[in-house]
């Protein structure tokens, strides 16, 4: 006889809006009172786990994630738990800054998501900046926009001003009316980049006499003037949906410009950092032999219109054994790839691309995506990258990527992710820069509540990845002069330095291998932003919504018995006893069979004997 028991995940939240709303040592007791029960361990195998950006498997907490996702530990938890009757206790405030709408989460029939509020649940008077959107970059004596969204919660009619700072100084400043009925107004403006680097400002909507939390009052926020811009060509000799989409992904950062041209128009190559062909055929002859002759460099999208005879004869990088049927082709992330960071944005979801059926031999590229065909994942490349005498180039086997944009929008309401990505794969194919043995990738500024990676390789004499070297960085705070140096780890063929808590401030620093004595500096601003601080209450009404969408009730952190009295009497949850029989077959008892042949022949002797056989 063996007992199953139900298992009982505590799915702790770790983020800092927690301490902001006093309810560390609530949640801290509320596990306390659950994994001490000797009830509940005689009905329950019970474990932990907590949660912020990520989530871990251990019952650490110490609240300081400066991003929660609630999305994700729900989607984990079910998976990891697929297998098991579980219950999964959700201890949270409900305040998600990060990932997919939690509300909608909806569980396995085998198992219950039962959320446990943390927090006051009173609403309060309160005016907030909820949104603050900005471009990354803008150009050197240009004006780049602002837009910021206030939103007002309370029952009386409120006056206040919204200001904008760069240091000590107003640069923008309006007034603000809101009430019960009108309780959100856009504020659009433009600010102007006069200088060269990293602008940092500070936005504010002065808070009312009575508002309890004031620091979703304030956001920082930064923009890095640039003082050039890369132009794209994009040549082609039909029409088809990739080149709209194309062309708005890679315009969506404001420092590209992208010309699409037909080969038979006017134009001179020199005056493009990118030359992207978008199925090449015979009438690009001219501009391949221009190509080479100028070492511009390039990006080939190939598709079912592609005439493979004179892409094989016109480069030397890949060749195609085609035929004139097409295949469905979709990606997969190379997990070697590692010349620049990227996300995985969801390529084994997106749809299939089309081109003609043929197997790629491929000459020193460098897979960034490779092809799955039919479910099953190969060797050949997707999409690729190589350098060659200074030469970039980059090459898509397949069209159909506006319905990958498409499927970015449709997972996330937006095209960020997959205009970032292919901001990418421009942004390392129009790079002027050569190859060099040590390079470090990094931002510019980070916020606070971002996680601040460097990623770093380093090549031998022969330019092949070197997995022996000791890179190190010394770091100062130039603010305050403070600095400490931190070591590089391998990891998936590169270097890896990941810093957490950094004070707001701007940083120098040197990078470098101790072996060889390479180096190289930098620098790089850290600017608070504190969004785990900016709820005054825990969000009940998405924490209700995700209740009902699992048929489940509500229960409070302060009111741990009526919980603990659920978890006890629901006989959902009562262990069960389960009884298992094993089937030998006779074969299997070798001595029982032994035995009875032994006494089959001794009956055959004895009849034998007495002649009765």
């Amino acid at each position: 006889m063996e007992v199953e028991k139900t298992n009982l995940i505590l799915a702790a939240d770790n983020s800092a809006s927690i301490k902001h709303l006093d309810q560390a040592d609530t949640l801290k007791n509320l596990i306390h009172e659950i994994e001490n029960n000797d009830r509940l361990q005689e009905r329950f195998n019970i474990s932990r786990l907590s949660f912020g950006r990520d989530f871990q498997l251990n019952d650490s907490l110490n609240f300081n994630d400066t991003q929660t996702d609630i999305n994700k530990v729900l989607s984990k938890t079910k998976e990891l738990f697929r297998n098991n009757k579980s219950a999964i206790l959700l201890l949270t405030d409900g305040n998600q800054t990060l990932g997919r709408d939690f509300r909608y989460f909806k569980s396995s029939s085998n198992q219950r998501v039962i959320p446990v509020v943390l927090g006051d649940t009173t609403t309060y008077s309160d005016i907030e900046i909820s949104q603050l959107n900005v471009n990354r970059y803008t150009f050197l004596d240009n004006q780049f926009p602002v837009e910021v969204i206030i939103n007002y919660k309370g029952e009386e009619p409120v006056s206040s001003r919204f200001e904008i700072r760069s240091g000590e100084s107003v640069i923008y400043k309006k007034d603000i009316n809101l009430d019960p009925l009108n309780t959100s107004q856009i504020i659009e403006t433009t600010l102007p980049a006069s200088s060269l680097g990293v602008l940092t400002y500070d936005a504010e909507v002065l808070p009312l006499d009575s508002e309890k939390n004031k620091e979703n009052n304030r956001r920082k926020f930064a923009v890095e003037v640039i003082d050039e811009r890369t132009r794209v060509l994009l040549l082609t000799d039909i029409s088809h949906p990739d080149l709209g989409s194309i062309k708005k992904s890679v315009e969506s950062n404001r420092q590209r410009q992208l010309d699409i041209k037909f080969p038979a128009d006017d134009f001179v190559l020199q005056d493009y950092q990118l030359v992207i062909l978008y199925q090449p055929t015979t009438v690009f002859n001219e501009v391949f032999e221009e190509l080479k002759l100028e070492n511009i460099n390039s990006f080939i999208i190939t598709g079912t219109k592609t005439d493979w005879r004179f892409l094989n004869s016109n480069q030397d990088l890949f060749k195609k054994d085609f035929t004139t049927q097409t295949q469905e082709i979709q990606a997969v992330k190379n997990p070697d790839f590692t010349n620049f960071q990227f996300d995985d944005i969801g390529f084994n979801d997106f749809p299939p691309l089309r081109d003609l059926f043929g197997e790629i031999e491929a000459k020193g590229l460098n897979p960034v995506l490779n092809q799955k065909i039919e479910n099953v994942e190969t060797a050949q490349p997707l999409l690729a990258i190589t350098e060659s005498d200074g030469t970039k180039t980059g090459v898509l086997f397949g069209e159909g990527i506006w319905q990958w944009r498409a499927q970015a929008w449709r997972d996330s309401d937006s095209f960020e992710s997959f205009d970032d990505f292919l901001g990418k794969i421009i942004q390392n194919l129009a790079s002027q820069q050569k190859r060099e043995r040590l390079s470090l990738d990094y931002e510019s500024f980070y916020y606070g509540n971002e996680q601040i990676q460097f990623r770093a390789r380093f090549f031998d004499e022969n330019y092949t990845f070197d997995p022996r070297a000791s890179l190190t960085m010394s770091i100062e705070n130039s603010d305050t002069d403070n600095s400490f140096e931190a070591g590089f780890v391998l990891k998936d063929n590169s270097y890896v330095l990941n810093l957490e808590n950094l004070p707001e401030g701007k940083y120098d620093f040197i990078f470098r291998e101790e072996n060889t004595g390479f180096t190289k500096t930098g620098s790089f601003t850290n600017i608070a932003s504190d969004v785990e601080l900016q709820f005054s209450s825990a969000n009940l009404e998405k924490l209700q919504f995700l209740a009902k969408n699992n048929q489940e009730e509500i229960y409070y952190g302060d009111n741990y018995e009526h919980l603990i009295s659920r978890l006890l009497e629901d006989e959902n949850f009562t262990p069960v006893q389960k009884s298992h029989e094993k089937s030998v077959p006779l074969v299997n008892w070798y001595y029982l069979l032994f035995l009875l042949v032994a006494l089959l022949a001794a009956e055959w002797f004895f009849r034998k004997y007495r002649g009765l056989i």
